[in-house]
């Protein structure tokens, strides 16, 4: 008798689930390469007036916004690897857009397939070695072709990851192929098993190829214009004279889908044209990003997955949008260096919250690794966001953020970097050597080798109020009212490199140039 009367108070602690493990939760990751805030419309930019993202939009509405998340080095590959591995890219060895991501490598899927997750990332890949910690994968060769794209599929590649056998040709629009990949994944997953997927697309990356159907979606729309489209470069640093990503100046015809167009036009009437060209290239193509993400929702919520599914949508990292004249990324200037971030989680995070913390893409991977509670491995260097989401005060949140970029020179000039942003402040270091990295022995410009071969530049610094100058139109670096400011900055500076493992004890090169330019 006694025995029957356990028994059944035992079935009823566990119905009750006082003896069952907490439904871990499903996760995606939603990425798209190259978008940027400034085109998500729930972020409130100039470019609302003309282009709305209702789909992107629904994850802040039941979820978070974050207003100051950042990337480690702002380039397509390194980024990808400090999301998988919650490390700096002098950790994780993905240092440039040709170096691999080791294999062996610890990154989080690994993690979470090792705890009892079914694992997959489906689209644009672009790491060069084999994707591992997943149970299945279909990925795109390289960068990819936006219409009917190659995919790689687990199991049916042979030889080299990298050479061309076992790949797949799908019919259509990539971010609509993906999509559907995707969405076959999880009717055919494992469903006793809670599920981690990576959901990557290719849109919005260059030569910003938009879907049929959105071709001439801005046909007689005239887009907004940033405030410092002209910018003139007075009051910064002699880098930003010399680069080779301007619009008016750099982008060819191919950017533009003006192949046969004989182009006359110069100085700022050709900015102005080819801004407006550009835009509407970059935003259709965003339009069926938008579009896709909204698919995915619609799938969570008619399967009855949305309650228990973490869903995240970012960038690798942001993109410059006209600013400053500018397109393409790799700088520490804002409109790169930020990342859109939203995450919704019905179970757990309250709807319609926005944050202000410093957050970084090397945070990713701790924070999905503490909600499916998974032990966060010791050398991972980011920090669970967990706490924030909840709405926990963070007495010890981070109070600033270390960047660095490694690829000195290549593709369009910009001068290799590093620096430390605060709340307020951003002080940035272009110490201009290439130390060795792949891919900078080429030239400045690829589609320019009048420009020559890639050199060492000039040692320079500089730094921005945010406060008084968000739009960092004046390096306040040499004004003698921001010494002290400059002195602590530098100090902060140091001490996060020798925090993250920074050292550059490597390089002596470097080491000279930093006795010489840290007075």
């Amino acid at each position: 008798m006694k025995s029957e009367v356990l028994s059944i108070l035992l079935m009823g602690s566990v119905s009750a689930g006082f003896c069952s493990e907490p439904q871990k939760p499903n996760i995606i990751f939603i990425m798209a390469d190259d978008y940027t805030s400034q085109a998500v419309s729930a972020y409130g930019g100039r470019l609302n007036s003309v282009f709305q993202t209702p789909n992107i939009d629904r994850i802040v509405n039941e979820g978070v916004r974050f207003d100051n998340c950042f990337v480690t080095n702002s380039i397509c590959t390194p980024s990808r690897a400090c999301i998988l591995t919650g490390e700096y890219s002098h950790k994780n060895g993905v240092y440039t857009l040709d170096d691999k991501l080791d294999t062996k490598h610890m990154n989080v899927a690994k993690e979470l397939q090792n705890n009892g997750y079914t694992t997959s990332v489906i689209g644009k890949w672009h790491l060069h070695s084999e994707p591992t910690g997943f149970d299945y994968y279909n990925v795109l060769p390289g960068q990819g072709k936006y219409r009917d794209p190659f995919l790689k599929e687990k199991g049916k590649i042979i030889g080299d990851f990298e050479d061309s056998n076992g790949k797949e040709k799908h019919k259509g629009y990539s971010t609509d192929v993906i999509t559907d990949e995707t969405l076959e994944w999880l009717d055919g997953r494992d469903q006793s098993k809670p599920f981690f997927l990576m959901c990557h697309f290719k849109a919005p990356h260059r030569p910003w190829t938009p879907a049929k159907r959105f071709k001439h979606m801005f046909d007689g729309v005239t887009i907004p214009e940033p405030d410092n489209l002209f910018d003139d470069y007075e009051n910064r640093g002699e880098w930003a004279k010399h680069t080779f990503n301007k619009i008016g100046k750099d982008m060819k015809t191919g950017d533009l889908g003006t192949f046969r167009r004989k182009d006359t036009l110069q100085g700022k009437a050709r900015l102005k044209w080819a801004y407006q060209l550009y835009m509407k290239r970059y935003l259709a193509c965003c339009a069926a990003v938008d579009e896709n993400v909204g698919r995915l929702l619609d799938y969570l919520e008619n399967n009855g997955l949305d309650e228990n599914t973490i869903v995240v949508f970012t960038g690798d990292q942001g993109f410059f949008l006209g600013e400053h004249g500018f397109f393409d990324k790799r700088m520490m200037l804002e409109e790169c260096f930020s990342t859109p971030l939203l995450i919704k989680y019905p179970k757990q995070v309250k709807a319609g919250q926005v944050k202000e913390e410093l957050v970084s893409n090397i945070d990713f991977a701790p924070t999905f690794l503490d909600y499916a509670n998974v032990q966060i491995p010791e050398q991972m260097q980011g920090k669970s966001m967990k706490g924030i989401l909840s709405g926990e005060t963070q007495k010890k949140w981070r109070k600033s953020i270390y960047y660095r970029y490694w690829m000195h020179g290549a593709d369009h000039g910009i001068p290799a970097h590093y620096g430390i942003r605060t709340e307020r402040y951003k002080l940035i270091f272009y110490y201009g050597l290439q130390l060795g990295m792949k891919g900078t022995d080429d030239y400045w410009d690829p589609y320019n080798k009048a420009a020559g071969k890639i050199t060492a530049t000039q040692p320079e610094w500089e730094l921005y109020d945010l406060e008084k100058d968000p739009a960092e139109m004046n390096s306040v670096y040499n004004d003698a009212s921001y010494r002290k400011v400059v002195k602590k900055l530098k100090k902060e500076l140091l001490k996060q490199k020798k925090l993250v493992g920074d050292s550059d004890e490597a390089y002596p090169e470097l080491q000279e140039v930093t006795k010489k330019y840290w007075n």
